[in-house]
């Protein structure tokens, strides 16, 4: 593969990772990760840090699958994507817009700082560590 290829393959899977939510697809979401222990996201708020495939598994379930949930669009703005000099090994930067509705009341966030780290596994890209976050400064 090329570098192009590999560039669209994992801009694919950074949407997958949000986008899924529009359909509830949970097998592209499940499909997008590594479904392991090393799977990482830190949140805004300290306590929905999730540690291992397992525990975002259970949080997915409980909470976006829901019927109360509802996503209904999202945006990823000022994509960057960078490669480790093997290959194997993705990092990116983005600002991601991301909407739904709970229980019919609207909630998401704009302008949110996402990060993440993706690994090409059996020749497929799956992200292995997300971190999303707020700047402080006004």
């Amino acid at each position: 593969m090329t570098i192009e290829t590999d560039r669209v393959e994992v801009e694919k899977a950074i949407h997958a990772c949000i986008g899924w939510a529009l359909t509830k697809d949970i097998d592209l979401l499940f499909s997008s990760v590594a479904q392991d222990g090393d799977f990482f996201i830190f949140h805004p708020d300290s306590k929905s840090t999730i540690c291992g495939f397992e525990a975002f598994k259970a949080m997915a379930e409980r909470s976006w699958m829901k019927d109360a949930f509802k996503a209904t669009d999202y945006a990823i703005k000022e994509l960057r994507i960078n490669f480790a000099e093997l290959g194997n090994v993705a990092w990116f930067s983005c600002l991601l817009d991301d909407h739904g509705e709970w229980n019919g009341q609207p909630t998401g966030w704009d302008n949110c700082r996402w990060t993440g780290t993706l690994e090409k596994r059996d020749g497929k890209w799956v992200t292995v560590q997300m971190h999303f976050s707020f700047p402080t400064d006004k």
